[in-house]
C-alpha cells in the first residue's frame, strides 16, 4: 500500500472521500491519466475548483500528479487501491461516472487529443514540397554499412511525414512501406520519392492499425521506426503497441522522440507531450509486449536544423520477442497511457561529451 494512504488515519480517509466530486474524480483518474483541464471538462467544473480537489487527494497519497511544461496531469496512484476503503470509493465514484456518462466521455477526450494532430499535420506546408537539398554521399555511406545487418528484407516508417527517414531507409532495405494518415504529408513524401528515384519505397495513407497496412507488412517488418511521432500520439503506449504489431518476432521496434523539456511553444506545433523519461519509454516497450530495451541520447548536433532541433532527442530500440506473437493482441480498451510498473532501461548518452549543454536555438522548421 501507498505510504501515504498506510499513514492517513481511517477517518482523515473517510473526510477525504467524503464529496462525491473527489469520488467521481478518482474513479477517472483510475481509468485515464488526464490533465486538470481534461479533468474539468469531464466533471462540468472549473479547473480551479478540480485542482482544490485533487490537492487533498494527492496529499492523501490516492493520486499522483506530475507536471508536462504548463499542465498537471493526474492518475490513481495504482497501490491505493488495494485499501479496502479506497476499493469502496472508487466502485462508487465509477458509478457515479457511468451515471453522469462521464466514464464514457473519455473517449472524447482522447479523440480531442488526436484531432489536434490530425488538424495539423492535414495542412499543405507553406514551402514548395518538391524542394528538397541537393543529394549528398549519405545514401552511399548508408547503402555499405546496411550489408552488415543481417535482416534487411523489410522496414515500415510509421508517420513518415515528408519522407526524410527514407533518405535513410530506402538506400538500406530492400523495401520500405511509409505510411502516414495525411494526405498532404504524403504529397512531400511523394515529391522526395520521385526526386530521389527510391523505386523500393511504397506509400501508404493509413492508421497504424489498418488492416491494408497488415497485409503490406505481411509476417512483419524487419525494423519498425517511429521518428518524433510518439508526441503525438493521444495514448503513446497505444501507440507503441501498434508498432509492435508489424514487426516479425526478433525484430527491432526504433522509437526516437523528445526526452522531456518544458518548451510550451512545441504545442504549436502539435505536440500533445513535452517529451518522456527514458523510464517512460521502456515502460511502454514492455506494456506492448517488447523487451524494455535501451535509450540512448542523441546530442545535439545530431538533431538536424528544424523547430525541434533545440530539444534534447532520445532514441528507443526494443525487440519484439522472438517466436511469440504476443505483439499481434489488440490493447484493451481501458489500457492506459503509460501506468504500471517502471520498466528496467538502459540509458547511453551516445557520443555526447560529459556535461555538454544542449544549445537553445531559434525553430526554424519542424523537422530535418
Amino acid at each position: 500500500m501507498d505510504a501515504a494512504v498506510g499513514s492517513t488515519t481511517r477517518w482523515e480517509l473517510y473526510r477525504v472521500l467524503a464529496e462525491p466530486v473527489r469520488l467521481r474524480l478518482l474513479a477517472l483518474a483510475a481509468e485515464e491519466e488526464l490533465a486538470i483541464g481534461e479533468l474539468a471538462v469531464l466533471l462540468s467544473e472549473s479547473q480551479p475548483n478540480i485542482s482544490r480537489h485533487v490537492a487533498p487527494l494527492k496529499a492523501a497519497g490516492l493520486v499522483l500528479a506530475r507536471k508536462q511544461g504548463t499542465r498537471a496531469l493526474v492518475r490513481i496512484a495504482e497501490a491505493a487501491s488495494a485499501d479496502p476503503v479506497v476499493a469502496d470509493a472508487l466502485a462508487s465514484g465509477r458509478a457515479l461516472c457511468e451515471g453522469d456518462g462521464s466514464l464514457s466521455r473519455i473517449t472524447d477526450v482522447l479523440r480531442e487529443r488526436d484531432r489536434v494532430a490530425r488538424e495539423f499535420f492535414a495542412q499543405a506546408p507553406a514551402k514548395d514540397a518538391a524542394a528538397f537539398e541537393p543529394a549528398d554521399a549519405t545514401a552511399a555511406y548508408v547503402a555499405a554499412l546496411a550489408r552488415l545487418l543481417p535482416r534487411r528484407a523489410l522496414a515500415v516508417d510509421a508517420g513518415t511525414g515528408d519522407g526524410a527517414l527514407l533518405d535513410v531507409l530506402a538506400p538500406a532495405f530492400e523495401r520500405v512501406v511509409a505510411v502516414d494518415r495525411s494526405e498532404a504529408q504524403l504529397d512531400r513524401a511523394r515529391a522526395r520519392v520521385s526526386a530521389r528515384g527510391y523505386a523500393n519505397v511504397k506509400l501508404l495513407k493509413s492508421e497504424l492499425g489498418a488492416a491494408e497496412l497488415r497485409g503490406h507488412v505481411g509476417e512483419g517488418a524487419d525494423v519498425v521506426f517511429a521518428s518524433r511521432l510518439l508526441h503525438h500520439a493521444p495514448r503513446p503506449v497505444d501507440l507503441v503497441r501498434q508498432l509492435a504489431r508489424l514487426a516479425r518476432p526478433g525484430a527491432a521496434i526504433v522509437v526516437i522522440d523528445y526526452e522531456r523539456h518544458d518548451d510550451e511553444s512545441m504545442r504549436d506545433e502539435a505536440d500533445l507531450w513535452l517529451g518522456f523519461e527514458p523510464a517512460e519509454l521502456g515502460r511502454f516497450a514492455v506494456e506492448a509486449g517488447l523487451d524494455a530495451g535501451e535509450v540512448v541520447r542523441l546530442p545535439a548536433a545530431w538533431c538536424g536544423r528544424g523547430k525541434d532541433a533545440h530539444l534534447p532527442w532520445q532514441v528507443l530500440i526494443a525487440r519484439a520477442p522472438a517466436g511469440s506473437a504476443a505483439c499481434a493482441e489488440e490493447p484493451s480498451a481501458s489500457a492506459s497511457g503509460g501506468r504500471g510498473p517502471s520498466a528496467p532501461v538502459a540509458v547511453h548518452e551516445g557520443h555526447r561529451g560529459p556535461g555538454e549543454r544542449r544549445p537553445v536555438a531559434r525553430k526554424e522548421g519542424k523537422g530535418t
